[in-house]
């Protein structure tokens, strides 16, 4: 989205409003000193900005350090809730921006249903093959509860209420008093929340990530949904079916939803399978209940009597076996013959007694004290979608279709999305784990097999011989199994359960991290068979009730994902088991590590090869990939936009199908409001569509030459990332002492533990999620950029007279342009002479400084050489939105920027008594959330 000065005038002055009413309430609750601090800070940054003045920064720092810690708290409080308030603005902005759109009957913007759609109908796709496209979609975001969501569920209500009071001040009639009264409302809101602790007291536990996970359903996703479908059928009508109404197409529903909250236990111990259990009860009694919710709305609606309309048709929906089975019938009589007076309703109280037996066994897991699925319950949820498709066949059949095209079809759009399950949810565990229990298992029930010294292809022939067998059971086992052992067990015996019980849809895939071999695919799948999750029928024929999904993090693991995927397609029991789950096979990339790794652009080019090679092997084996994309919230762990992102994915590897997660601050930006969930649904399936045209329209392929470009490019930029971060020396002290990633362990913002090892200052020691952070704080943002200026200036140098190929590249390939236009998010996200302050920080200064040059230099030649391949003469230029978003909040986050160096200083003095440092802490873990909130990413 781009904006000019003018129409960026009204979020200007939506911003300044809002900025005015927080120094209202400032004033009001913290006396002027505090009012008069901030705006002195403030006024004088913004001049610092304008032109440095060393006697004026002198000033800014020495009325920071003479604050006291309760002042400081205020005062970061108050940047940090400005910021909010910005965020709510500017999404409120651009919802109002896509309104406008519609109701003036313009082209609606790229990625819009309509856009799409019409854009298809124009290159000549036919009815028939939209249909093709449309029948095979599945798209798939996967919520995940990584330690980078800082934000609480009590100021998120409250943020939500204020911008639903930004839709009220937008309409024309919001004047005079009426204006007033909604200015009231804001202020009290913006009062509340400066009374409201936006920092967590406690770690939060397993249990509250997934009760954040279902706010998200409850606040936006129920309603975003059938809306998104409603906009696509909509799209679909105006471009395909007004023109061949003969043959309309329909549009199945095609969003599924994942977890891995309560399912991840890959370096987290508090995920257990106790805790597995609560995060399938709990996603199913939160889809049943929203069902509970609206059948009782449609009571209010199908009113109908049998008298006024006779030719509804009883027996077609069933009433009296209903009414039989549910103890209605006598309720339902007239002169001894079975007569509901209001078919509709009745068929709805029985829809709705059914559900409530369904949701008295969910109940009864939650409580411990697991009961029978009472026989009166729905059974399945295609039994429920048969009665409500029932219930919608009959009102067309009388004529009332406009009442069966109403509530009820939103009803049956989200029966048909979430069915009982709601979300999969995935487990994920690390692959030694599975290692260790199959030694341990194997130990006990086959003693002759020495499996931990078995030779690689060994221990693969050996799994597959033992579950082709299928003698071995869990309830063979004796006591001898160790606690790791027996709940890595445990877990795939609750998937059984569960699964018989509530859905074979409550769980999704189960992921391996650190996948370096076949055998560790084949362990999860002999331990699956251990508790019936695998195994042969009667008939002799396969069957799989678990998925596995192999994950490839770093750039050494991607080099032999063909070599893992092609032992496994060539293992006749692993061949017979994808058999068995349709020849679907998931395969999952992590963007995290391998960024971590190599660096930005190593990482995007080993990810877009290994994804080539993983179709390519795929296909040759007659079994499709659905690739599961393990992108994080910010551009260094293959965070962006996500119609750019889909887009961005290398040709012809989209199969109609993807999955990705959904990380941290990336959840409530996009999902803490219906209005913005729409959009993003609907951006992340119009990207899925065009990425998966290939399957039914001829493209033309990427040329050869830009690949070889950004092969060489990868190159060049992983020796430049490595030189920083494997070769340089003190490197890894200056991350720990000059960003805040220390503190980021005491920021209680997820169950999850930080680090791998305490006192390890490796690059392998620090996980994806704080290095990201550590760097964002700090302002540094280096790991989506560094070596990307070094990649460009040096492939200009060794291919003279060719740099035009580069700009080439940037305007027509989406792989390339996502990636640059990414880089530059992060280049405006960073601040150098900021990064020189926590640089400052650094115990050694000599060698502080030394690191810090080479960071600062790569940053500087870093937009050199963008802005060149863009030829742009500004970063702004690249991205307006972005850059003007940051431009406007760079001069406050000036402000907390130095108030977090002022405070780490203090709280990492260790000549003054722990007491005295302690006092700093409050305000400065109130100052990594004002930075994030200012940023608008974490990790």
């Amino acid at each position: 989205m781009t904006i000019s000065k003018d129409k960026d005038k009204a979020l200007r002055a939506r911003v300044r409003l809002f900025g005015n009413l927080l120094g209202e309430v400032l004033r009001e609750q913290a006396g002027d000193s505090v009012f008069d601090i901030v705006e002195s800070l403030r006024r004088g940054f913004i001049r610092l900005r304008k032109s440095y003045d060393p006697e004026l920064y002198r000033e800014l720092m020495d009325e920071i350090e003479a604050l006291d810690a309760d002042s400081l708290n205020l005062v970061v409080r108050a940047y940090g809730l400005y910021f909010n308030l910005v965020n709510i603005a500017e999404e409120d902005y651009s919802h109002q921006h896509r309104r406008r759109q519609i109701r003036r009957g313009l082209r609606l913007w790229r990625g819009s249903f309509y856009d799409t759609i019409r854009g298809f109908q124009r290159q000549g796709m036919t009815p028939e093959q939209l249909q093709g496209l449309l029948d095979q979609l599945v798209y798939m975001p996967v919520f995940t509860a990584h330690p980078t969501e800082a934000k609480r569920r009590t100021v998120m209500d409250l943020q939500r209420r204020i911008f639903l009071l930004c839709g009220e001040l937008d309409r024309p009639e919001s004047t005079g008093v009426e204006r007033e009264r909604l200015l009231d409302e804001v202020k009290s809101i913006i009062l509340a929340l400066l009374r409201t602790n936006e920092v967590r007291t406690t770690r939060p536990e397993v249990a509250d990530e997934i009760r954040l996970g279902m706010y998200y359903f409850r606040t936006s996703i129920f309603t975003a949904v059938p809306k998104a479908y409603r906009y696509l059928e909509r799209a679909v009508n105006l471009n395909y079916n007004s023109h061949h109404p003969e043959n309309p197409i329909t549009v199945p529903s095609l969003f599924k939803f994942g977890s891995w909250i309560g399912g991840d236990r890959d370096g987290n111990p508090y995920v257990t399978h106790d805790v597995t259990v609560k995060a399938v009860c709990l996603a199913s009694e939160t889809i049943l209940e929203e069902y509970l919710d609206r059948l009782e709305t449609l009571k209010r609606i199908l009113t109908h009597s049998l008298q006024l309309v006779p030719e509804i048709d009883c027996e077609q929906l069933q009433l009296k076996a209903d009414a039989e089975a549910l103890g209605m019938l006598e309720a339902n009589q007239q002169d001894g013959e079975f007569f509901p007076e209001e078919p509709y309703r009745l068929k709805l109280r029985a829809i709705r007694q059914r559900l409530r037996y369904n949701l008295a066994y969910i109940h009864s897991e939650l409580d411990g004290k697991p009961t029978a699925l009472d026989p009166r319950a729905y059974q399945s949820k295609d039994a429920f979608l048969d009665d409500l498709y029932r219930l919608r066949d009959s009102l067309i059949g009388i004529g009332d279709r406009l009442l069966a095209e109403g509530d009820l079809k939103d009803l049956i759009r989200l029966a048909e999305t979430f069915g009982w399950h709601l979300v999969r949810l995935d487990i994920r565990q690390e692959s030694t784990e599975h290692t260790e229990t199959v030694t341990q298992v194997l130990g006990q029930l086959a003693p002759e097999i020495d499996y931990a010294n078995l030779a690689e292809d060994d221990r693969t022939r050996v799994l597959g011989e033992l579950i082709e067998a299928g003698t071995h059971r869990v309830d063979d086992l004796g006591e001898g199994l160790s606690e790791k052992s027996r709940e890595v067990i445990k877990v795939l015996e609750i998937k059984r359960q569960l699964i018989d019980h509530i859905s074979r849809e409550c769980f999704g895939t189960y992921v391996i991290s650190m996948t370096h071999s076949a055998s560790h695919v084949m362990e999860v799948m002999y331990l699956a068979s251990l508790t019936g999750l695998v195994g042969k029928t009667e008939n002799d024929e396969w069957f799989s009730d678990i998925q596995v999904s192999p994950l490839f993090e770093t750039i050494e693991d991607l080099k032999h994902i063909e070599h893992v995927l092609g032992t496994l397609f060539d293992n006749p029991t692993y061949r017979g088991l994808v058999r068995a789950s349709g020849e679907l096979q998931e395969v999952m990339l992590g963007y995290s590590d391998s960024c971590k790794d190599g660096g930005s652009l190593a990482s995007a080019w080993s990810l877009y090869n290994a994804q080539k090679r993983v179709i390519r092997l795929t296909r040759s084996h007659g079994v499709r990939c659905r690739l599961f994309h393990g992108r994080g919230g910010t551009v260094a762990r293959g965070g962006g936009p996500t119609h750019e992102s889909i887009l961005s994915l290398p040709q012809g590897t989209v199969e109609g199908q993807i999955k990705f997660t959904e990380q941290g601050e990336v959840l409530s930006s996009k999902y803490s409001n219906n209005e913005t969930a729409i959009y993003e649904l609907t951006m992340g399936a119009t990207g899925l569509m065009k990425a998966s045209q290939h399957q039914v329209v001829d493209e033309d392929p990427v040329p050869t030459e830009y690949e070889h470009v950004v092969g060489d490019l990868a190159r060049f930029g992983e020796e430049a990332y490595r030189d920083l971060t494997d070769h340089t020396p003190f490197f890894f002290h200056y991350f720990h002492e000059a960003t805040p990633v220390r503190e980021l362990g005491l920021l209680n913002i997820g169950s999850r533990p930080a680090s791998r090892k305490k006192g390890d200052l490796s690059k392998a020691s620090v996980r994806a999620i704080p290095w990201v952070f550590g760097w964002s704080q700090s302002r540094h943002t280096l790991p989506a950029w560094f070596g990307m200026g070094s990649a460009l200036k040096r492939w200009r140098e060794e291919n003279p007279g060719r740099e035009d190929l580069l700009h080439e590249l940037f305007e027509q390939w989406p792989f390339f342009h996502s990636m640059l236009r990414n880089t530059q998010l992060s280049l405006t996200k960073g601040e150098m002479n900021i990064a020189r302050e926590y640089a400052g920080l650094v115990s050694d200064q000599e060698q502080a400084q030394a690191v810090y040059e080479k960071i600062r230099a790569e940053y500087d030649c870093a937009v050199e050489q963008l802005l060149e391949v863009a030829h742009a003469d500004s970063l702004v230029e690249i991205d307006e939105y972005i850059g003007t978003s940051m431009m406007r909040r760079n001069p406050y986050l000036d402000v907390l920027n130095h108030i977090q160096i002022t405070l780490l200083s203090r709280h990492r003095d260790e000549t003054v008594p722990e007491g005295e440092r302690e006092k700093w802490l409050p305000p400065l873990l109130r100052s990594i959330n004002a930075i994030a909130a200012g940023m608008r990413n974490t990790g």
